[in-house]
């Protein structure tokens, strides 16, 4: 590898070389590099869904609703578990979108203590050009890699996040 190709975790790992060349330092290579990436992606979603008037966060509660399909209906527990998610951290999110107009909360009909959470049709709307202008981020992102070789890597990157 040539010095121009190096990148920042190259770095890295030259130090920890000169001083502990003991170390195999090639899962720092690996996960400095995804740390690396997850941390500018989510940058860059941030900043893709905040000129819909949303955050990352609130964006996954309501692509929740539209991926579960028609009528667009879970309970906060589903909505919770399905994102990991106390449900303290659900209500204060499911608060900020109802006020918003993105969603509605009603009684369940099948449960006298239980609520269900329903994408509006404004809501709807959002997610769909919301959910469009992500994906072009992330398309964007992948430009440098071809078809075969994202392809390869997200083979790779299931393996692995299966292994962990």
């Amino acid at each position: 590898m040539t010095e121009a190709n190096k990148d920042a975790v190259d770095a890295i790992i030259d130090q920890w070389a000169a001083v502990r060349p003991d170390l195999e330092t090639a899962p720092m290579a690996v996960f400095g590099r995804i740390y690396r990436i997850a941390r500018a992606m989510g940058d860059a979603m941030e900043k893709a869904y905040a000129g819909y008037g949303i955050s990352r966060g609130e964006f996954d509660v309501v692509a929740t609703l539209r991926r579960s399909g028609a009528p667009y209906t879970l309970s906060p527990r589903q909505l919770s578990a399905t994102l990991m998610l106390t449900t303290g951290g659900m209500t204060g999110r499911l608060d900020k979108l109802e006020k918003a107009g993105l969603l509605c909360r009603k009684p369940d009909p099948h449960d006298r203590r239980g609520l269900q959470v329903t994408i509006t049709d404004r809501g709807l709307a959002l997610i769909d050009e919301a959910v469009a202008a992500g994906l072009e981020v992330q398309r964007a992102a992948l430009t440098g890699l071809g078809d075969e070789e994202v392809t390869v890597l997200t083979g790779l990157l299931r393996k692995l996040l299966a292994g962990v």
